[in-house]
């Protein structure tokens, strides 16, 4: 894969306590490309300030030579203005499944809410990305088309998400055929399941663990070589989440060295 046809991005949810400058010196030095950042309630710029600040957040991180390529972030009209106005292209959703409403329910409503965005879409140029994740969330590739099955690519998008689509039993190959009319951007993180209690309890119980990208359930050599095989251009987030939250700073630069060496064979 050529240079520059990738570009690497990381979710900067663990540096909330660092100061823009911080934050752009550190992950640029990791060798990323730009981010993708947490407009959210209690971070360094929440969605009520998206119009007035996500343009002086684009300039204060380009100085680094980062950009910002998507925001994880409601979908309130502002969100989106404040996007169109900075230059960032995706919104990051994950669609909830309530257990009140039931599975399918919650797909129709979710998809109800969808369709009232594609006009905000159209109109700011901003597009959603939907990603899948355990629990109550759409959990792999099949469900994500079925959501989104039908909504125009350009409005509504399919973020892969290697850790949630393994968990849930998928191989990389299929999931991102699966999604492949609508991918948008591609999430490289690792999890397995870990049992948390003994043999001799009366029931199992297993957590997720979230470890480096080579120690996982996740293939991200085969994933890899699938967005290769077809011709993948684009986006790669990074998104630091590792049950080991202390050692996030060593994990990510280990991650992100093990990415570069399988898209591009060479070392951040």
């Amino acid at each position: 894969m050529k240079k520059g046809s990738i570009s690497f991005s990381v979710f900067t949810k663990p540096w909330k306590s660092l100061s823009v400058w911080e934050m752009g010196k550190q992950i640029s030095g990791w060798g990323f490309d730009g981010i993708e950042f947490p407009l959210r309630e209690g971070y360094l710029l929440e969605p009520k300030d998206a119009e007035k600040g996500l343009l002086k957040l684009v300039q204060q991180l380009s100085e680094h030579g980062l950009k910002i390529f998507s925001v994880a972030s409601v979908t309130d009209e502002h969100v989106f203005a404040g996007c169109a106005e900075a230059g960032i292209p995706i919104i990051r959703i994950m669609p909830d499944i309530t257990k009140g409403e039931g599975y399918l329910a919650s797909e129709q409503r979710v998809r109800r809410q969808l369709e009232s965005l594609v006009p905000l879409c159209e109109k700011y140029g901003v597009k959603v990305g939907l990603q899948q994740h355990y629990g109550d969330n759409v959990v792999d590739s099949t469900g994500m088309l079925h959501l989104i099955e039908g909504f125009e690519p350009k409005h509504i998008g399919a973020i892969w998400d290697a850790a949630h689509d393994a968990l849930a039993g998928q191989q990389p190959e299929y999931g991102l055929d699966i999604v492949w009319s609508h991918l948008c951007m591609v999430n490289f993180k690792n999890a397995y399941y870990k049992r948390s209690n003994g043999p001799e309890a009366q029931q199992a119980e297993w957590k997720r663990y979230f470890t480096l990208g080579s120690q996982g359930l996740a293939s991200w050599r085969r994933a890899v070589e699938y967005l290769k095989y077809r011709n993948y251009h684009g986006v790669v987030c990074l998104t630091a989440e590792y049950t080991n939250e202390d050692d996030v700073n060593r994990l990510i630069q280990l991650d992100i060295n093990y990415a570069k060496q399988l898209f591009i064979g060479e070392e951040a």
